[in-house]
């Protein structure tokens, strides 16, 4: 089992859910968050309250899911990426979990 995040800004909510739905994943959470940018620190523990320059709105999808399906909803954010040309792209990880309880 993975627990798949999927991160965008706000305004690209309804394709970083596209992406989990094509995947075949119809079951997933969502939260918004926000997110902080400074130009001028690259340290994030000097940064750690996020006192940056810019702010942005985004949400945060998450799944636990098999291992082929975030495999490909991996390779779909990226192929979404490449078509886009963003400043801002979809990022998602692939964290495995050890254990579990049903």
């Amino acid at each position: 089992m993975k627990l798949l995040i999927i991160t965008a800004l706000k305004e690209y909510s309804d394709q970083a859910s596209a992406i989990l739905k094509n995947t075949g994943i119809n079951v997933f959470s969502a939260t918004d968050i926000i997110g902080f940018k400074e130009g001028t620190n690259q340290n994030l523990l000097d940064n750690w309250f996020g006192a940056g320059d810019a702010r942005f709105d985004s949400i945060l999808l998450f799944s636990f899911t098999g291992n082929e399906q975030a495999v490909i909803a991996l390779k779909f954010v990226q192929e979404y990426n490449q078509t886009q040309g963003s400043d801002f792209p979809i990022r998602a990880f692939i964290l495995p979990v050890d254990q579990f309880s049903h």
